[in-house]
């Protein structure tokens, strides 16, 4: 490993000029935020999970959106590459990230979690590595980072913000202990949002100038609409919004879009689902 690398992630080298431009431009993660709002039609994908769940009755629709996301990460590299410091880095793995709740209700506590969606996974590992993790919150055991973040939040506010201040300079140089970021949304390749569990849409929700973190997708509640079909005829379809907002710096703007119709693509065709995450998909359109 180079002393340029951090713990998770290889510094890109011989960048083009246009991106190294762009980080003098834009400096911050925060000054490079781009929202896209997509509406997918989803039917298949509820026959798919409604077909599946005869069989395995903890199976959600997070649980296929994240897989789904995990594939399009493997086969669309650059997505899971983050800019820090004005360099480019590709991580070394692919990771997932949600806030969980013990309880739906105003008063109960958020805890971080992190998922690493190996190479190899497939739908069912996915799942299985979620439900393992949230079982975890269910129990009330704590993590490092959340501990940390405790431990910090209940600082008197000069002393918080100066921690802060020391920490995202330590983090700029890669000098934070892994055990306080290994379960830190923040420093996760997408944070995922899922406020259809809650009955609500997607919504645009900002990235952070704070860790390594550019991808967040919010998912919304799947639903039935009126749809025109390419012959033309109208049905009534079941489906699904999407706000993603990325760094758009790590790509661009062509690369997004590729990406967002194979996301389309998977969820529209999901056999895939059942295939690894890191299997190379050739669309047929």
């Amino acid at each position: 490993m180079s002393f340029r690398d951090r713990k998770d992630a290889v510094r890109v080298r011989n960048m083009d000029g246009v991106h190294m431009i762009m980080c003098d431009i834009k400096p911050l993660r925060a000054d490079s935020d781009v929202y896209i709002n997509q509406k997918i039609d989803v039917t298949e994908l509820v026959k798919y999970v409604n077909k599946r769940r005869k069989d395995e009755e903890d199976l959600t629709f997070f649980h296929v959106f994240s897989t789904a996301i995990s594939k399009v990460i493997y086969n669309r590299p650059l997505l899971n590459r983050y800019v820090l410091n004005k360099n480019f880095y590709d991580r070394k793995e692919v990771s997932l990230s949600f806030v969980a709740k013990v309880e739906f209700t105003d008063d109960s506590p958020e805890y971080l979690n992190v998922i690493r969606v190996d190479k190899d996974d497939t739908l069912r590992e996915v799942k299985n590595k979620i439900i393992g993790t949230v079982k975890k919150v269910r129990s009330d055991s704590k993590n490092g980072t959340d501990n940390a973040v405790n431990l910090v939040g209940k600082l008197p506010r000069f002393l918080r913000v100066f921690v802060m201040w020391l920490l995202k300079k330590l983090d700029n140089h890669g000098l934070i202990p892994y055990s306080l970021i290994e379960n830190d949304i923040y420093h996760s390749t997408v944070i995922l949002s899922n406020l259809g569990s809650i009955g609500c849409g997607a919504i645009y929700h900002n990235l952070t100038d704070f860790g390594t973190n550019s991808i967040l997708m919010t998912i919304g509640k799947i639903h039935k609409e009126q749809l025109v079909m390419e012959d033309g005829s109208v049905q009534i379809r079941d489906v699904c919004d999407f706000g993603v907002n990325v760094d758009e710096r790590i790509a661009d703007g062509v690369y997004f879009v590729k990406s967002i119709k194979l996301f389309e693509y998977i969820l529209q065709n999901p056999y895939l689902l059942d295939t690894k995450v890191s299997e190379k998909i050739e669309r047929k359109n």
